[in-house]
């Protein structure tokens, strides 16, 4: 099962790819190909804009508890073990490759050529086999699109080979149910059964590439968007879900480099990818201009409802899912960087939804904070909307993306802290969520607010300001900022109840420091230094 590239006979590769089975491999259509099969093949519907419409069936996100990394030499004692990275045995891996590729048979396929790495010297070509078109539709929007000239002479380094209609068998296959997604390192093969959702393919290669930047190439990888201003300024915005990532970083004042992954070089931040895929749920043309412009033909759309008796979509509908996602070429985005690469940043933000109402709006961190603080990936989502619910549920995800690490996050910490001493760069903490108190009682802050500290941050004017120090977080905060009101920028300040803020504070430090103790083994000193000081109540 060699997958030696460098065929240029298309025989030959799906011979090497155990693929000689196929009745017929479509390669390289262009996006009216693949609409035009998949239409044909009763897959999906064209909205009134032109996009392509597809559902994803049973799954419509991904499923961690599902994906797997072969543990072999090259492998058992790089990735970080456990539930984030389940581990898979290379022989089940090899009879499992199999037993798709003898499914594929007598099967048309749709091949994809592309590449991830924006920075050239970094490049990872990768060939992509699926079984539907729609499916290689996202793999053309999502990845970098190689030149005519450049794919007669395309040589994959990595393949990926997507077969939702197979259906494992755990007892033989050595899945935990019939879908799965598996990396195989040693390989350079993910294998994608079982599930239609796109977004395998996608967070496949990120986290391919979250092994092979750091661990090889000592390049820090990042779940982030990046965008640059008319200086040659660059600013990267670390953040999950509802944290206002997406929102912030889309500035008609500064060019997008990319809006979910990137690579930090010695001299650049590059975008992974050549497209976005972004969730959809109550997109307006008021509310994110950009995104609603960019779903036209060319773009697919996911698990979308239509209004009735019309091909206009409805997308505050979401009776099969919340997860409605479009994905299409940035190029479909006005103001963007071409090529999706630009210079070492100035600027990072992390970003985090406080429904705690703790953390101020925005705080300087110093190296050791912003390792800590990067590790740790907190943000805070509000745990239902049914009446009474007051109370937030804490959220931490390692690096701001610990699906994806198949590496130990103090590894990217200390890469990160690496590039933070070798550079001057700022590190501020933006929170984005509660004000004068937690959910329920607070308000949210300001969106206006929140682009006003952005702007001063940006700008330099936070660089002369006087600071104070927040209690238990030892984080230090400006005193003014133009455009806020001073009395909201020490977050203590904006409860009535002082005393309450305090023990609030508290409670939110315990749980960093309970959540960080999973990290500890694997980080410095340093790093551990800058976790909050919690009271001990006797």
């Amino acid at each position: 099962m060699a997958l030696e590239t460098g065929f240029k006979c298309a025989n030959a590769t799906l011979q090497a790819m155990g693929l000689a089975g196929v009745s017929k491999a479509h390669w390289n259509y262009t996006s009216a190909q693949l609409v035009t099969e998949t239409l044909r093949l009763n897959q999906g519907t064209l909205t009134d804009t032109g996009a392509l419409a597809v559902d994803t069936g049973e799954f419509t996100g991904r499923s961690p508890k599902d994906k797997f990394c072969v543990k072999d030499a090259n492998t058992e004692n790089s990735v970080w073990w456990g539930d984030i990275n389940i581990a898979f045995e290379p022989a089940k891996f090899d009879a499992l490759y199999n037993r798709v590729t003898e499914y594929l048979s007598n099967k048309e396929v749709y091949i994809r050529d592309s590449y991830a790495c924006a920075d050239n010297r970094f490049r990872l070509n990768v060939r992509v086999v699926t079984e539907t078109p729609w499916a290689n539709l996202f793999a053309k929007d999502l990845f970098l699109r190689p030149t005519p000239t450049e794919i007669q002479n395309f040589n994959a380094e990595w393949h990926i080979v997507q077969a939702p209609g197979f259906k494992a068998d755990p007892a033989i296959d050595g899945t935990r149910q019939a879908n799965f997604a598996v990396i195989n390192f040693t390989k350079k093969i993910i294998l994608i059964g079982g599930t239609a959702y796109t977004g395998e393919i996608k967070k496949g290669i990120f986290t391919v590439l979250n092994y092979v930047l750091p661990h090889e190439k000592q390049i820090l990888s990042m779940h982030c968007s990046a965008n640059v201003g008319a200086e040659g300024d660059t600013c990267i915005f670390f953040g999950l879900s509802g944290t206002g990532k997406t929102t912030l970083s889309a500035d008609p004042n500064r060019r997008l480099i990319g809006d979910d992954e990137h690579g930090w070089s010695d001299t650049t931040i590059f975008n992974f990818e050549g497209g976005c895929y972004a969730k959809c749920v109550d997109l307006t043309k008021e509310k994110e201009p950009q995104i609603f412009d960019a779903i036209r033909f060319g773009a697919l759309v996911e698990n979308i409802n239509y209004l009735p008796n019309t091909d206009t979509v409805d997308y505050a509908n979401i009776a099969k899912t919340e997860n409605t996602r479009a994905a299409y070429p940035i190029d479909h985005i006005d103001n963007i960087v071409t090529p999706s690469l630009a210079g070492l940043p100035k600027n990072i933000f992390f970003l985090t939804a406080d429904a705690n109402g703790v953390l101020p709006p925005i705080s300087k961190l110093t190296t050791a904070q912003a390792m800590y603080h990067f590790i740790s990936g907190y943000t805070a989502k509000v745990a239902g909307t049914e009446v009474g619910v007051t109370e937030p549920q804490l959220t931490f995800s390692a690096c701001f993306g610990k699906a994806f690490l198949p590496l130990h996050p103090a590894k990217y910490a200390e890469l990160l802290g690496k590039k933070l001493k070798e550079t001057n760069v700022n590190v501020w903490l933006l929170n984005t969520g509660w004000t004068g108190g937690a959910y329920g009682t607070g308000s949210r802050i300001k969106l206006s607010y929140t682009r006003a500290l952005i702007t001063a941050a940006l700008t330099g004017k936070l660089d002369n300001v006087t600071y104070e120090t927040l209690p238990v977080f030892d984080l230090a905060m400006p005193t003014a900022c133009e455009g806020v009101p001073d009395e909201m920028l020490n977050p203590r300040n904006t409860w009535a109840d002082k005393h309450a803020y305090d023990e609030k504070a508290n409670n939110l430090g315990a749980a960093f420091v309970k959540n960080f103790e999973q990290y500890t083994a694997g980080s410095s000193a340093e790093i551990i230094a800058a976790q909050p000081k919690v009271s001990v109540k006797a």
